[in-house]
């Protein structure tokens, strides 16, 4: 049996102090210090599944190695600052429309950091680059499994092919 002193430092060990130019899609449980440059224009978009009104914003953050898009919701639009260096614990990165994005989740925790980050570098720009993998499918070169295996009529999917079960039955017996 473990303790939940033992269960504690355990999850704390998985958190990972990253710096923005080490960010890459799909990664959890992040401790990022950043500093706001910017934060765009306020939106609103409306949810699909609850159809309520949510405001957003796109916020530009860095740090000596590079910067990152953060999208904001709701309260935490006003409470953040431009100038401001924040640390996020718990945060996690996505792709939106290809582009590389820090996210602040349910879980994640804000807060003002220690130490106030100098300079900023905006050359290294992860948002800017397409990390989506390229998909090298079209008409001719299909992915495996797909489509007809052989001869007229045939399909992988059941029932798909043109003849009926009747037809097929009718041709058996004459």
């Amino acid at each position: 049996m473990t303790s939940e002193m033992e269960n504690e430092t355990e999850t704390t060990e998985q958190k990972q102090e990253i710096e923005i130019e080490e960010l890459k899609p799909k990664m959890s449980n992040l401790i990022v210090t950043f500093k706001i440059v910017d934060i765009g224009e306020t939106r609103e978009v409306t949810s699909r599944r609850t159809f309520e009104t949510h405001r957003v914003a796109d916020a530009i953050v860095g740090d000596k190695t590079g910067i990152v898009s953060v999208p904001l919701w709701n309260e935490s639009i006003s409470e953040m600052k431009v100038g401001k260096t924040y640390r996020l614990e718990d945060g996690y990165t996505s792709l939106f429309r290809g582009k590389l994005q820090l996210k602040i989740g349910r879980h994640s925790t804000v807060t003002e950091a220690e130490s106030e980050i100098e300079t900023v570098n905006s050359d290294v720009d992860m948002s800017a680059e397409n990390h989506r993998k390229s998909k090298d499918r079209g008409y001719y070169n299909p992915p495996r499994g797909y489509g007809r295996q052989s001869g007229y009529g045939s399909s992988y999917r059941r029932g798909t092919d043109r003849r009926s079960r009747r037809d097929n039955y009718r041709r058996r017996r004459w």
